[in-house]
């Protein structure tokens, strides 16, 4: 079942109060910090919806607060992927699906990165399959719509300050109604 944007806007009311993975921010905050970010970088509404969007596994298929120090990868991209599928385009999904291996691949690729990292981002990337070898860096960002998601995952690592005022997740929201799929919102307005 494709979620609608009130569906999402129900998700974020629901659960984005939760802490976000033993970082000093919450579910919904990451998320408009991610958005935001992506706004500050002049992206356009469909890597600004990725940005948003990029954990909503997260509150799809809540593992409780940090799964991590359980041993948990919660597949989070892929959880949300079917609920968005339909939805948006593939760069949307793209980016959010790719997200994860994205941090695979700046691991590979810049030597600091790793050790920029916060403790859960550490932990979650060993249970996440570990940093890529050249050879998966290479086939990773050769993949459509890597690029874009190794641009979200960027934003995602910076977008977890506990005083980072955002514009509301109804702004957001708009963004991403001006980049939903033509078929989808002619399906929703016609039911």
């Amino acid at each position: 079942m494709a979620l609608s944007l009130a569906d999402i806007e129900t998700l974020f009311a629901r659960h984005g109060a939760a802490q976000y993975s033993g970082e000093p921010v919450t579910q919904l905050a990451h998320a408009l910090q991610t958005a935001w970010l992506a706004e500050q970088a002049d992206a356009d509404d469909q890597l600004v919806t990725a940005a948003l969007l990029h954990d909503l596994g997260h509150l799809l298929n809540d593992q409780g607060e940090s799964p991590t120090l359980r041993g948990l990868d919660d597949l989070h991209p892929y959880f949300a992927l079917p609920f968005l599928r339909g939805v948006f385009s593939e760069r949307v999904l793209g980016a959010i699906q790719w997200h994860v291996d994205a941090k695979r691949y700046l691991c590979a690729t810049r030597p600091a990165y790793w050790q920029a990292l916060s403790a859960d981002s550490q932990r979650s990337l060993e249970l996440q399959g570990g940093i890529f070898s050249p050879e998966q860096a290479s086939d990773f960002i050769a993949l459509a719509h890597a690029s874009e998601a190794v641009q979200v995952r960027l934003w995602d690592d910076k977008a977890k300050s506990p005083d980072l005022a955002t514009p509301p997740l109804a702004h957001y929201l708009q963004r991403a109604q001006r980049c939903m799929r033509v078929d989808y919102a002619l399906r929703t307005q016609s039911a």
